[in-house]
């Protein structure tokens, strides 16, 4: 706003300064005696002015910007016509003797018909000018309204999935812990602290646009920790972070989803599985792999909504558009997981 504030004044300065030189600039070389700066400078210039913010306060917004585009016209030659005749009027009343009148018949001014049309000519600068300058305040404020009513669409959509991972977090950690309640209830109850201490950086520290990938990270490998207490010795799950200070800020819960699918379609309660979880940085940029065996959920399987990935993908496309790259395959009945993101 305040940018546009100083745009704005000195726009009316350039106007200015080129509508008061106007009068001057047509009368050079003539006699500047007082009564002559008067009749070409001074009185011109009111008009002018006056010409410019009757148009920029009242016509503009109550005629031409509500498409009443006649209206406008026809308005604005009525007023200049008026305004010729109210200067010539005064030149004759005030300032006779320093002015020959066009037709006169020892007077050398140009015809009758010429003199007019320069008279509008003149009259219609300042005319252009406050359209010129009305259109482009508007254009810039109109352009200003969209981006912030595209900056809050953009924020309400990633609160909305930023809520909505929650639930969805929340509810398929309770369904992992309960499938462990008859087989090992100390494990259970191990699963269940381990569990609050997850929701608590959800809710408390995640509210954030960005968090450090060191927050990141931790979160990442006790959400693993608690996954692993789950699954049978015919698992093994193998993972690899930054282990250093990276300095690096992300959003948070990004990664936690394709963690989630990892275990959920990578593990098999009577087969081998392996799961393979990297992240490595460089520069600027942090890339995220994750490689498991691929033993897709039955038909009749209603665990979990699958939300998690179309969360994960439009949340990217939001947050890092045209500054990531999200990539799935499956090779060898291996699911393969590619995830690149710049966070400068």
């Amino acid at each position: 706003m305040h940018k546009n504030k100083k745009i704005s004044i000195l726009s009316h300065l350039l106007v200015w300064l080129v509508l008061f030189s106007m009068p001057y600039l047509l009368s050079y070389g003539q006699e500047q005696d007082i009564n002559r700066v008067i009749i070409h400078f001074w009185i011109p210039s009111v008009l002018y002015a006056f010409i410019f913010y009757l148009n920029y306060f009242v016509f503009i917004d109550n005629f031409l910007f509500v498409k009443k585009t006649i209206q406008f016209i026809l308005i604005n030659i009525i007023i200049i016509t008026f305004l010729i005749f109210f200067k010539e009027q005064i030149e004759v009343l005030f300032f006779d003797e320093l002015i020959k009148r066009p037709n006169d018949k020892n007077g050398d001014g140009p015809p009758f018909k010429m003199f007019v049309y320069i008279q509008m000519l003149t009259y219609m600068a300042p005319l252009l000018f406050s359209i010129a300058i009305k259109t482009t305040k508007r254009w810039v404020k109109t352009e200003a309204e969209h981006k912030e009513a595209l900056n809050f669409k953009l924020q309400s959509e990633l609160q909305h999935l930023h809520y909505q991972l929650q639930p969805h977090f929340f509810f398929n950690s309770l369904n992992n812990i309960y499938s462990l309640v008859d087989i090992s209830p100390d494990q259970a109850k191990k699963s269940i602290h381990s569990l609050s201490k997850l929701m608590r950086y959800m809710l408390y520290e995640t509210n954030m646009e960005l968090v450090p990938l060191s927050k990141e990270i931790d979160f990442l490998k006790k959400y693993i920790d608690l996954m692993k207490l789950r699954v049978s010795d015919k698992t093994v799950v193998n993972y690899s972070f930054p282990s250093e200070e990276t300095g690096i800020k992300v959003a948070p819960l990004l990664f936690i989803s394709l963690i989630e699918n990892a275990f959920k379609h990578g593990v098999s309660a009577s087969k081998a599985s392996e799961i393979e979880i990297k992240m490595t940085k460089k520069d600027s940029t942090v890339l995220f792999t994750i490689e498991n065996d691929n033993f897709p959920k039955k038909t009749d399987d209603k665990s979990g909504s699958g939300i998690g990935l179309q969360n994960l993908e439009k949340r990217l496309q939001l947050l890092y558009p045209n500054k990531h790259s999200f990539k799935s395959s499956v090779i060898n009945n291996r699911f393969l997981v590619h995830l690149e993101i710049e966070t400068a």
